[in-house]
């Protein structure tokens, strides 16, 4: 497994982040990342990735704030909440252009369908990508998400009818980061718009569940996240 550190112009600067792969060429994944950035436990999530046949794109969303560092939740949430205020639908359709043509660039890219995975507040970029390239992603996932059905106009949720690929939204049981009714209105516009979409609720367990260096990790959901995460991925990926 080779991990490279990459960097990929986009129309609002450039992007940092890493680019995972085997020794031979494996379909493309973007995995955008939830909140707390970059560090080794998505390096880890992206090597399961790649032990698994894929290629995969970790960008640093935050780039527009320079070069990727570790963020503390205990000093630096003011600040993290400021650059999560910056990954709109808007900008992350606009940074997306930029990934997808840069996997076209990698000759350890098998084919031009891709799928994407995001957490926190990577889901939403992982479904609008979905909705933006419908002939591009095959697959998108979206694990403990926020803002994936809001008020606003270019909501995720208002259009997940563009999207032809196959969607899996798992919302956690305790999610204090949702709207009251935005689990329902995200699967009500899943629903409606037919195709292979899916949303399940994770009962009992707590935003952040996949991810085993925050105290909230659940091993048995992560667990289950990964098999439906890797199912999602095979079916539409390596059929």
């Amino acid at each position: 497994m080779t991990k490279e550190a990459i960097t990929i112009p986009t129309a609002d600067g450039v992007a940092d982040g890493y680019f995972f792969h085997g020794p031979a060429p494996a379909p493309g994944v973007i995995l955008y990342m939830d909140g707390i950035g970059l560090r080794p436990a998505l390096y880890d999530m992206a090597e399961r990735l790649v032990d698994n046949g894929y290629s995969v794109l970790l960008p640093n969303m935050f780039y527009r704030f320079g070069p990727a560092e570790p963020l503390d939740l205990s000093k630096d949430r003011d600040r993290m909440m400021q650059m999560v205020g910056t990954i709109t639908p808007t900008t992350s359709k606009r940074d997306t252009a930029a990934f997808l043509d840069y996997l076209g660039t990698r000759p350890e890219v098998k084919g031009k369908k891709v799928g994407t995975t995001g957490y926190c507040m990577g889901g939403a970029p992982s479904l609008t990508a979905a909705a933006a390239f419908p002939d591009r992603v095959a697959a998108a996932a979206a694990f403990h998400a926020g803002r994936l059905a809001t008020d606003s106009e270019d909501s995720p949720h208002r259009h997940v009818g563009d999207i032809k690929g196959e969607v899996y939204v798992a919302v956690a049981g305790i999610d204090p980061f949702l709207g009251p009714t935005e689990t329902d209105d995200i699967r009500a516009a899943l629903e409606k718009a037919g195709g292979r979409h899916r949303l399940e609720v994770y009962a009992d367990v707590q935003h952040g569940f996949t991810m085993p260096d925050l105290p909230v990790y659940d091993r048995d959901a992560a667990e289950r996240h990964w098999d439906s995460l890797l199912t999602l991925l095979r079916r539409n990926l390596q059929a």
